[in-house]
């Protein structure tokens, strides 16, 4: 008997036991889902948080551009080696400079045909083709090519220029071989900055563009300027135009550039590059009428050139920086900081061409280097 009832005892203590330990294991359970499920929302939150933030976006460029490369007999006749021409002495001292802006802007002002069509210089210009191997080894990453020397060497001289550039890599916008290239943007990305370059000419020396083939050189005509401008607009968050105008070795714009200069601002140009009076024209704000604020600089003078003398030897290199901001307002675009960096062309007696800094072009004897350099800076940035 007090062997049963030990049993029992032990039955129900066992039983007692067990249903004790289930109850506290379930209780556990339910107060462990219930802290999971409360941190659920928390991860959530956090998720979504990262995914907002990630819209926002800051980066900055400097877009830079220099004037005409107009290469003379003499240049390229300075430039001639055993193996052909070596034009990259005459950008040594400046190439680091040049190297300093995301996107750098040549005026090439002669088409780079090469010897297979004849080298030549002044009035009917066709140079060696080596001349664009030194612009991108000094730094340039992108020419303009639609001025008043884009035909002096007729269609097919436009087109082979347009090839080596294409076979060295060098972008290049104005001139082109078919409808569809001319109806091509021109955009370059640099750090999320989508920049689209135009350009074009007051016209062509006198040479008639071939009938039917208006594609081969954007002529200044204002319809189809705005066209582009806004198709380009839609397209990237800069415009750039670099424009043939203005009158030779005048260092003011004519009023025809002004009037010109700000019917592209208000079209939606947002940094216009002149170039051809062959001297250096200052720089200046516009405000747009929709609010934005545009940059001209009426003339970039030559970079690198035969002419001497009466400014005609002094270039120089503009540049501006280029901010884009996007956050939960849209995106945004500022321009500031617009500088100019004065150079000038040293040679003796025709030869030893070089691009060299203006305020140290004393040792390289132009006389009263530093006096000049003032001259230049207040003659570009006085109106700024």
């Amino acid at each position: 008997m007090k062997n049963i009832k030990s049993i029992i005892f032990s039955a129900l203590f066992c039983f007692t036991l067990i249903s004790l330990s289930t109850g506290l294991i379930y209780k556990m359970y339910n107060e462990s889902k219930v802290i999971r499920t409360e941190k659920l929302p928390v991860y959530l939150h956090e998720f979504k948080h990262t995914t907002v933030s990630s819209k926002n976006f800051s980066e900055s460029i400097t877009l830079g551009a220099i004037g005409d490369i107009l290469i003379h007999d003499w240049v390229y006749q300075d430039a001639k080696s055993k193996s052909g021409y070596d034009f990259n002495p005459m950008f040594q001292h400046i190439s680091s400079i040049l190297h300093e802006p995301d996107i750098l802007l040549a005026n090439q002002e002669t088409i780079l045909g090469g010897e297979e069509i004849g080298i030549s210089s002044y009035p009917l210009f066709n140079s060696p083709q080596e001349v664009g191997d030194a612009l991108v080894h000094a730094g340039v990453d992108i020419v303009s090519t639609a001025n008043n020397h884009s035909l002096d060497k007729g269609e097919k001289g436009l087109k082979a220029s347009i090839d080596y550039m294409d076979k060295i890599g060098l972008p290049h916008v104005g001139t082109y071989r078919s409808p569809e290239e001319q109806q091509t943007l021109l955009i370059l990305n640099k750090n999320g900055i989508k920049v689209a370059y135009l350009s074009y000419t007051y016209g062509t020396n006198g040479i008639l563009i071939p009938s039917g083939k208006d594609y081969l050189v954007n002529v200044i005509d204002k319809e189809k300027m705005k066209e582009e401008i806004h198709r380009a607009k839609k397209e990237a968050d800069v415009v750039v135009m670099s424009l043939h105008w203005g009158n030779e070795y005048q260092r003011f714009p004519t009023a025809e550039q002004k009037e010109l200069g700000h019917f592209l601002i208000n079209e939606g140009v947002d940094i216009l590059f002149g170039h051809h009076p062959h001297v250096l024209q200052p720089m200046e704000w516009l405000n747009a009428t929709d609010g934005r604020e545009g940059l001209i600089v009426y003339s970039l003078g030559n970079f690198l050139s035969g002419q001497n003398w009466d400014y005609k030897d002094i270039g120089g290199m503009a540049t501006i920086k280029i901010s884009k901001s996007i956050n939960e307002n849209g995106v945004s675009i500022k321009l500031d900081h617009p500088d100019f960096y004065p150079t000038y062309v040293s040679k003796q007696k025709l030869k030893n061409y070089r691009i060299v800094p203006l305020i140290e072009a004393e040792k390289y004897g132009l006389k009263n280097a530093l006096d000049k350099y003032k001259e230049i800076q207040n003659h570009m940035l006085g109106n700024l």
